[in-house]
């Protein structure tokens, strides 16, 4: 068994041969992290991100559900998993997720990615979203 010290060093390490490029390097690395913390959300998805990043789809997928089943307030997760399902041609799924992430977090490439022109909340008490 290895300290927590070590997989602190092994998940920044992780990080670093993301930025690198080096998303298999990355989901090594993390595999250990993951096997001592399984309930460790941040390894989790920089594992889906390495997933992704070496076109691992359907592991992406898996990882960034994951996540989504224990934040389902993540926007970036949504966001990620949108990407992951438009790359694997499942455009329909993708846009459930895209535009999930964009009401999360109204973030600029979240709302384009949603294909909403802008995205301004309803004032509090408005009536406008209810069809009225």
């Amino acid at each position: 068994m290895t300290s927590p010290e070590t997989h602190i060093i092994q998940f920044r390490a992780a990080e670093h041969l993301l930025d690198a490029r080096d998303p298999r390097g990355a989901v090594q690395l993390l595999d250990g992290v993951i096997a001592e913390h399984p309930e460790h959300t941040a390894a989790r998805l920089l594992r889906a991100r390495a997933y992704f990043l070496a076109a691992r789809l359907r592991s992406a997928e898996q990882e960034f559900g994951w996540v989504l089943e224990r934040e389902p307030d993540n926007a970036f997760a949504h966001f990620a998993l949108a990407r992951t399902l438009q790359r694997a041609a499942r455009p329909d799924e993708a846009r459930r997720h895209f535009r999930l992430a964009a009401a999360l977090n109204p973030r600029p490439d979240f709302v384009e990615a949603a294909g909403f022109d802008s995205f301004e909340p309803p004032e509090p008490g408005s009536t406008e979203d209810l069809g009225n």
